[in-house]
């Protein structure tokens, strides 16, 4: 009786401990996937060069099909300076006009590995989640989803705070629509591919980036030509 009882307790450790075992692995293996996760790394904004001005108003124009192959550093570089960027160092001041100044649009960029946030200030990221969402970030434009980033444009609620809600509201989508067209202009003088989308899933993205009481304007991919 001793020995059976003996041998039932000894296959309870074994499980017990390979259990632990297994879950360490596990845990050890995410971890690993964690520290994987790309950053997005910036190098200084080209703001000189590129295509005559008359020229790139030509060839603006919406495309819808995107080559999936990964967008180079200096093309989303650049592509984030010239949607928002700082073009006037001594004052922080962009290169999207906003009114009274509030800098309310804030740019999230979303890629096969995460979600990230562009900071003007110091022309750099920050990964707020890891995960694929660029389905929410294209939402009813299936098509979207295979771009290599797309970008979300979001009315930073604090920085409008001493404005009414019919203000608040006219004046996000104004000043996003000017971050927009700088997206546009500078595809047209990369030869790259975008499209501005109203049909984000905001809700989704509302979620994903935990942005309470910021509003999901409108999102936009970037990719080069299929």
């Amino acid at each position: 009786m001793k020995v059976k009882l003996f041998s039932l307790v000894t296959v309870f450790l074994m499980i017990f401990m390979y259990g632990k075992s297994q879950s360490a692995r596990i845990s050890a293996t995410a971890a690993a996937d964690a520290t994987e996760i790309k950053e997005l790394h910036l190098p200084p904004a080209e703001r000189g060069g590129g295509r005559p001005f008359m020229e790139v108003l030509n060839e603006r124009k919406t495309t819808r099909h995107f080559s999936e192959r990964e967008l180079e550093p200096h093309l989303l570089s650049g592509l984030l300076w010239a949607a928002n960027g700082i073009n006037r160092e001594d004052d922080g001041k962009r290169t999207a006009p906003s009114a009274r100044d509030m800098r309310e649009i804030d740019i999230y960029i979303i890629t096969p590995q995460g979600a990230y946030l562009y900071m003007p200030e110091g022309h750099q990221t920050k990964l707020i989640k890891a995960g694929d969402f660029r389905k929410e970030a294209a939402g009813r434009s299936e098509f979207a989803a295979s771009a290599p980033i797309i970008l979300v444009f979001v009315a930073n609620a604090k920085k409008m705070e001493k404005m009414d809600a019919a203000a608040k509201d006219a004046y996000a989508h104004i000043d996003c629509g000017y971050v927009s067209q700088n997206v546009y202009l500078y595809c047209a003088s990369e030869n790259l591919a975008t499209v501005a989308l109203g049909g984000v899933d905001k809700e989704g993205m509302t979620k994903i980036l935990d942005l309470k009481e910021d509003k999901v304007i409108l999102s936009q991919p970037v990719g080069h030509m299929d």
